[in-house]
């Protein structure tokens, strides 16, 4: 059976530091799996870095057996809201459209059918009624909807989402994992780098725990154990090396 994700020996350097050393894992299909660890601890450089968006020193990585380049359209990703322009002048059916020009190519452009199907996505989400709203006038909680509704429309295989909880609303969070959960019981496989642990069992299958390298990976309920967490965080909650860098 092929891994949804097999990290092999994974180095990756920032700014002349190295972030993270020898990241191995396999992750099977079908799984909603929480990335966690402290602050620096390699999260959003992970999940870069397996995207293609930062390069790697070294080591391999692999979905369902490919490379990144035969698997990239099957792909979609959330970034940090803080990563994002909000100022763009575009609105919010417009986000969501964006999410069909994987399938459409460079060529062609949405058209009825994709735009009646990015409707149905804003229903899913519960932005219907904001369709037309410049995507920087919602509140934080309605513009990670509308994010995922993007990812809805493009029909990934493969969901990776970069803190989409943090400053939302307790209404939209709720929105957020029942879709991804769905999702994840209709086949995906999806990646969340997620910071709060108490709703790691309730949130995720399967979560990996990074300090700059791999301190733990398997079953929630597992990683969530005194042992990994004080090798991650330190001993009583205390600094560990790496913190600081906010990566």
């Amino acid at each position: 059976m092929a891994f949804a994700l097999e990290v092999k020996n994974l180095h990756v350097s920032y700014d002349g530091k190295e972030v993270l050393r020898g990241i191995s894992l396999s992750a099977p299909p079908g799984r909603l799996t929480g990335i966690i660890g402290p602050n620096g601890a390699g999260k959003s450089t992970f999940m870069k870095a397996v995207l293609g968006l930062l390069n790697a020193d070294c080591g391999t990585i692999r979905f369902n057996g490919k490379t990144l380049r035969e698997m990239r359209k099957r792909m979609a990703y959330v970034p940090q809201r803080s990563s994002v322009d909000w100022d763009f002048p575009i609105n919010v059916r417009d986000t969501v459209l964006l999410g069909s020009y994987p399938a459409l190519g460079l060529i062609r452009r949405p058209g009825k059918t994709e735009k009646e199907e990015a409707d149905k996505c804003l229903v899913k989400v519960g932005m219907e009624d904001f369709a037309d709203r410049q995507i920087g006038q919602l509140s934080g909680g309605q513009q990670q909807r509308v994010f995922l509704a993007r990812a809805l429309l493009q029909h990934a295989e493969f969901l990776f989402l970069d803190e989409p909880f943090v400053g939302v609303d307790a209404s939209s969070e709720d929105v957020i994992i029942g879709l991804l959960k769905e999702l994840r019981d209709a086949g995906k496989s999806i990646f969340v780098v997620h910071h709060d642990l108490s709703k790691g069992t309730a949130y995720f299958d399967d979560l990996l725990l990074l300090n700059g390298r791999v301190v733990a990976c398997g079953p929630a309920v597992e990683v969530l154990r005194p042992g990994p967490l004080g090798q991650a965080y330190g001993a009583f909650g205390g600094p560990v090396a790496g913190e600081g860098v906010n990566q």
